[in-house]
């Protein structure tokens, strides 16, 4: 059987998850519903005897959240691609593509979003592999979810003819692409059999892409393609230029080439899927008789509720409550009608406007490092738990307007403080004083965590002049 080459897509910001997934920190990289991400569980989804190692698009801003990930799930990239901006998937796709090409042209490929949930992965799997025939002799196959339920917030897919409730033994004839619905026309659409919910999942080879796109799309391929011949590379990387990726159209796939194409197939998915696309989609898939709780939560004579705790040492109540929404994070909380889980987005773009830091910061700030997060803030101080990684090393800096205190809770520090190096261990501090240069590491093997107090006029994370990175950021 032929070897499917995955292609992740994780370049979005899923702000109807807000307050948990936000621009800094969007949903595919949370643990949503377990112990993994989203990213982690789909990269997983998409590994086994039947793939070769993934291609990641992914963003500046992500590239080592990505690259943590899947060292952390026993998964090795093929490559990641860094998107110098979002131009929708159109230009993602694309750049994958042209990039497995290059090694062969006659690679098959499967695009899948990795905010996705699909639990039943070796369904999925076996789907995908019916799917092979079809892809090989030149038909692009997307993927289209059965319904379970009228839902406007979907993309459909018409079928020539009604699905069969059976099993699918191999794509069927697509008919039509269709914009999201109203209510009365999901029900009607959910109800003749003949549509199905658009996955944004695709299965083609390489050059029936590229020959696609040449036809239907020649501006957009043709920006791609020489903003792949312009990348450079650092750290493993994979960096599309950004002068040239800047003219490149945003577009979707969809619009650009798929419902201009007449070489498609649609291979029907009958298993439980969901884009976890905001608050309800979440309660749908974590509730057990009609609650969903997570975290530090209580709920007492309530129906139909999500409550969620993200806080440590914050409890969320919930006492006679019917379908309500209650997301506590550290630095915001989020209290909706299950009904409105997609106005949510108006809530951000209405916080953005007034300037709230919660808008697009994650209270958690994720570095290639480690992370670190704000404990308490006041004037001339603040408060931040810091965590870095095993061999890890911050950059080589100093600060204008701040110094620094440094309480190593848990593990060992090498400290550098101008020409002194010396390490710090569990219970013991060092002072860093305004001006100095100085770098903080981790030689051990497990994660050091440290407590640093910062004082001075100005404590924004911009008073940072680097001399040493070994990120290569500037």
């Amino acid at each position: 059987m032929a070897t499917i080459h995955p292609v992740l897509l994780c370049g979005g910001s899923g702000t109807r998850l807000w307050p948990l997934s936000r621009k800094s920190y969007p949903k595919q990289f949370a643990a949503l519903l377990g112990e993994e991400s989203l990213f982690q569980a789909s990269a997983q989804r998409l590994s086994g005897s039947l793939f070769a190692a993934p291609t990641v698009v992914t963003a500046d801003a992500f590239r080592f959240i990505a690259a943590e990930q899947l060292s952390n799930s026993g998964i090795r990239p093929e490559a990641l691609l860094i998107e110098p901006e979002g131009r929708d998937t159109g230009a993602a796709i694309l750049a994958a593509t042209l990039h497995v090409a290059a090694q062969d042209p006659e690679a098959l490929l499967l695009v899948a979003p990795s905010d996705h949930v699909i639990p039943e992965a070796q369904r999925f799997r076996d789907t995908v592999a019916a799917a092979i025939p079809t892809a090989l002799a030149g038909q692009i196959v997307t993927f289209g979810i059965a319904p379970d339920r009228p839902e406007t917030g979907y993309g459909y897919l018409e079928l020539e003819t009604a699905l069969d409730a059976g099993t699918v033994a191999e794509p069927l004839p697509l008919a039509a692409f269709v914009e999201k619905p109203n209510a009365a026309r999901a029900a009607a659409m959910v109800a003749d059999g003949r549509h199905l919910w658009n996955g944004g999942l695709f299965l083609f080879r390489a050059d029936v892409m590229i020959a696609a796109a040449r036809v239907h799309a020649p501006s957009l391929l043709a920006a791609v393609e020489a903003s792949l011949a312009g990348a450079t590379r650092d750290l493993g990387f994979c960096r599309l230029d950004p002068a040239i990726w800047a003219t490149a159209p945003a577009i979707s796939i969809d619009y650009a080439i798929m419902e201009k194409a007449d070489n498609l197939s649609v291979m029907p998915y009958t298993g439980r899927w969901s884009d976890l696309g905001d608050w309800a989609a979440v309660w749908r898939e974590t509730e057990e008789d009609g609650t969903a709780l997570s975290g530090a939560t209580t709920a007492i004579d309530c129906e139909g509720v999500l409550l969620r705790s993200e806080a440590p040492g914050q409890r969320v109540v919930g006492i006679g409550l019917q379908d309500i929404v209650a997301v506590a994070m550290p630095d915001a909380v989020l209290v909706a009608h299950r009904d409105r889980a997609q106005d949510v987005k108006a809530v951000v773009a209405s916080l953005k406007k007034d300037g709230a830091r919660q808008a697009e910061t994650f209270p958690r700030d994720h570095r290639p490092w480690g992370w670190f997060e704000s404990l308490a803030m006041g004037d001339r101080f603040q408060v931040k738990r810091i965590v870095v990684h095993p061999g890890a090393a911050l950059s080589l800096q100093s600060h204008h307007h701040r110094s620094e205190h440094w309480i190593v809770v848990q593990g060992t520090a090498r400290v550098t403080v101008n020409e002194e190096v010396k390490l710090v261990t569990e219970n013991q501090s060092v002072y860093i004083p305004l001006g100095a240069v100085h770098r903080m590491e981790n030689p051990g093997k497990l994660p050091m965590v440290l407590i640093e107090v910062q004082t001075g006029a100005y404590l924004g994370e911009d008073d940072i002049v680097r001399y040493e990175d070994v990120y290569a950021r500037q």
